[in-house]
């Protein structure tokens, strides 16, 4: 069994490879939207959740053709504990690799990584700069325009919801309703 980082050395091996603001807030949006959802699924692994969230993009930057592959070899080289391994490549399922989500936190992970993307795209375009006065309607509205923050893979959006066991409505609101507890992001 390896080891599993705290959710403070996570974030410092986040930022030794990556160095653009955008990712380094990815990182910690999806950290803390993992949080949320480990409260409700897995409260005792809070923090398992949270770094996964905050690695989940630890190779992107600078090695995009090779994303969750990359990571692999880093984490394996730091001797992290296999789970968190297979639980950031899965993310990749379908895309860069085929690694498919087994567990809920692998699931959860696989469906909110895109639509944080939405939905923070979503925010940027409101006067407040944020989610805290979005609704979900108006994530639908942009959702079903392909060309709004058409980086976001709509069908892994829905693949991830149907692996819950939700349609895309929940998912955009269970997804904004965790967003909405990160205060300043």
């Amino acid at each position: 069994m390896g080891k599993i980082p705290t959710l403070e050395e996570a974030r410092a091996l986040l930022a030794q490879y990556n160095t653009q603001p955008f990712h380094l807030k990815h990182g910690e949006i999806v950290s803390g939207v993992m949080g949320y959802f480990a409260r409700e699924f897995d409260p005792d692994r809070e923090e398992f959740w949270r770094v996964v969230g905050m690695l989940h993009d630890l190779d992107f930057e600078q090695w995009p053709e090779e994303h969750c592959i990359k990571a692999r070899e880093l984490m394996t080289e730091l001797d992290f504990d296999e789970a968190l391994i297979h639980a950031v490549m899965s993310h990749g399922w379908g895309l860069t690799v085929d690694v498919e989500p087994d567990t809920q936190m692998e699931k959860i992970l696989y469906a909110v990584d895109e639509m944080t993307g939405l939905i923070g795209a979503c925010a940027l375009m409101r006067p407040s700069k944020s989610v805290m006065d979005m609704e979900p309607k108006s994530v639908k509205k942009k959702y079903k325009t392909p060309a709004f923050a058409a980086g976001c893979c709509r069908p892994v959006m829905e693949k991830g919801a149907a692996m819950l066991g939700w349609d895309i409505d929940t998912l955009i609101a269970r997804t904004l309703e965790a967003m909405k507890t990160l205060e300043g992001m």
